[in-house]
């Protein structure tokens, strides 16, 4: 099992800081009638980068990570204007975004997931601390450029890969698999099936309105 000893490396959170607002800054740059500025994407970014950070240690009780050093801000930062910089070249590689996205939610599922055990909660909470990390940044991106949330439209499988790649995290844990490892399989699986939905356009079946609206008895229609 996870020591309670054991620490997120900081380049580990870092990385999944900075690939998050990358992705973010990219995805905002795309929307021309919002016409954002340099600022508006940087927030975006940034709130992308964190907000999968912040759900967690919120939950978990602790000061969350980003405001217990000094290199976040600037690592946020300078990833979002680097993605509103190049987004018309990186746009161009086909699927980037996707890549990215999988990445940062494979990633932040991980490091959800191993905080979370390392803290003493126990398997079923610890996915979904992991899952809700995962995707926690891409809630503050949709709702901060007022779109439709990710996670609940369909084809986009984000919570599943989330939940499949910290359930295979804790499963691997409670072998004894060690932690990095079983973080680097997690993170391998949440991204396999985030990028193969996209591609074979998988999708949960569909809420399909009711054709009529049954009659309560008693009922009658004004």
């Amino acid at each position: 099992m996870t020591s309670e000893l054991f620490t997120i490396p900081a380049w580990a959170d870092l990385l999944a800081v900075g690939i998050g607002a990358l992705q973010g800054a990219l995805f905002a740059a795309q929307f021309r009638d919002r016409r954002l500025d340099l600022l508006g994407v940087a927030i975006i970014g940034i709130a992308t980068g964190f907000g999968g950070g912040l759900l967690r240690d919120i939950l978990l009780g602790e000061l969350p990570a980003a405001l217990q050093s000094n290199w976040y801000f600037p690592v946020a930062t300078g990833a979002a204007l680097l993605g509103m910089l190049l987004e018309r070249v990186l746009t161009r590689l086909s699927g980037l975004i996707t890549v990215l996205d999988a990445l940062t939610i494979g990633l932040f599922g991980a490091i959800g997931t191993t905080k979370a055990l390392a803290f003493g909660v126990p398997p079923v909470p610890a996915v979904f601390i992991g899952a809700l990390a995962a995707v926690g940044g891409s809630i503050l991106r949709d709702l901060l450029l007022t779109l439709p949330i990710a996670i609940m439209q369909v084809g986009s499988l984000y919570a599943i890969a989330a939940v499949a790649g910290a359930s295979t995290l804790v499963v691997l844990d409670a072998f004894g698999v060690n932690v990095l490892l079983a973080a680097s399989i997690g993170v391998a699986v949440t991204f396999g099936v985030r990028v193969l939905a996209v591609l074979f356009r998988w999708s949960l079946p569909e809420q399909r309105p009711l054709n009529r609206i049954p009659r309560i008895r008693g009922y009658r229609a004004k």
